[in-house]
Order: structure tokens, then sequence, then C-alpha cells
């Protein structure tokens, strides 16, 4: 009997970039249990993060490791994707530690929540759970629309933490307010994983156009929204 050991197959193109899609759910998964556990006052829900954020380490080290061993032997707009994908898998990584994060403020926080803490952190999760589930799209099919919905709902994650803070560091009508510190924390961490969201839009956007929407907006001082706008008219010109 042969005791020579079985060869793991060499990680695919293809399989990487399943591997950052689905990595993509999980991070949106992750937030979706966030608004539920504030939503229902479940803090036990809020347990299930922690399993995401293991899966997501996973997928990380899986997709890191792959590319590595891959991109010498793809063509040049396949190298640009699994470029892409270790720099989603970065973004997704950090997210994932941000929602633990949160989940662990919320939880030091229990009950002490009051109504209007538990409506704006559960729409923060909301709302970033909706730019996860729109990077995960316009990384898979190259949507450079679904990216620039993902910029603008960043503006919607500042909104609401100005509001929260406000209320909690201002405090102008002078409210004796539970838990502040726990809730600056939990919103502190939705708001970063919103800045990492729109990160990783910026990098479609780069990925699929093979510019820098950075590097754009010093040269033309320009919204982003507006330039990749006439990024895609003139593509379609281009196509017609």
């Amino acid at each position: 009997m042969s005791t020579a050991s079985v060869k793991t197959p060499e990680p695919s193109h293809s399989g990487l970039v399943q591997r950052t899609v689905e990595a993509c759910e999980l991070a949106r998964q992750a937030a979706a249990i966030a608004a539920e556990g504030i939503a229902t006052g479940s803090m036990s829900r809020l347990n299930a993060i922690r399993q995401c954020e293991k899966d997501l380490d996973a997928i990380d080290v899986e997709v890191d490791s792959g590319v590595t061993t891959t991109i010498s032997h793809v063509p040049e707009d396949e190298t640009r994707q699994l470029l892409a994908c270790m720099k989603v898998m970065i973004g997704l990584e950090r997210i994932g530690d941000l929602l633990l994060s949160f989940a662990t403020s919320a939880q030091a926080a229990g009950g002490r929540l009051d109504s209007q803490d538990a409506r704006d952190l559960t729409h923060m999760a909301t709302v970033l759970e909706k730019m996860l589930s729109d990077v995960g799209q316009s990384f898979s099919q190259k949507d450079v629309k679904k990216a620039i919905d993902v910029l603008r709902a960043d503006a919607e994650m500042d909104r609401l933490r100005n509001i929260i803070f406000l209320r909690h560091i201002e405090n102008p009508e002078n409210v004796a307010r539970h838990a502040s510190l726990q809730v600056i924390f939990m919103t502190q961490s939705l708001e970063r994983a919103g800045d990492h969201a729109k990160n990783l839009a910026e990098e479609v956007c780069h990925f699929v156009s093979g510019r820098s929407i950075r590097h754009l907006l010093m040269a033309y001082d320009k919204p982003k929204e507006q330039m990749f706008i006439e990024w895609l008219r003139h593509k379609e010109e281009k196509a017609q």
C-alpha cells in the first residue's frame, strides 16, 4: 500500500474570487446579526459574530496564501483581480474585528441602552449590512454603480455617528445618559467598519476601471460619484 501523501490541489483564480465573495457575505451576515441583536435586545445573539470573525480570519489566510501561489501563473487581467482579492480580504478581516468589538461593547452595555441609541445603532448596522452586500455584488459582477452606492451610503453612517456623539458628548439637553462609554465605542466600531466598506468600494472601482479614485480626486478635485459616472459614460460611448 502506497504511503505517498495526497497533494492538495492548487487554488484557482475563480476559486479565490469565489472565496472573497463568500467573505463579503460573511461580513454582511455579521452586520445583520449586530442589527438584529440591538433591535431585539438579544445580547446572546451577538455571540454569533465571533464565529463570523473566525471564519473571516480563516478565509483571509486562505486567500493570502492562494494568491501568492497563483498570481504568477495567470494573465494580467486575472492578476489585477487577485490583487483586489487580497486587498478586499484585508478590509473584510478588519470589519470582522470591528463588529466583534461592537458586540463586546453591546454586551457590556446590556439592557442599559436607551431606545434612541438602540434605534440609531440598529440603523447604522443596517446601513453597514447594505454596504457590505453592495460590495460583494460590485466585486463579483464588476459593477461600478453598486460601488458608488456604497460611497453614497458612507455619508449616512457619518450622519448617524454625529447624532449619537452629539447626544452623549455634547448632551445639549442635559439628559442623564446610560452606558455612554459603551455607546460611543459601539458607534465608533460601526463608523470605522463603514469606512472600510467605503475603501472596499473604492478598490472595486480601481479594479474595474484600472484608475485610482484617490488619484483622480487629487488631479481633478471632483466628487467621487461625478468622476465615475463620467467614466461610465465614456465607457458606454466607446462601446457604441
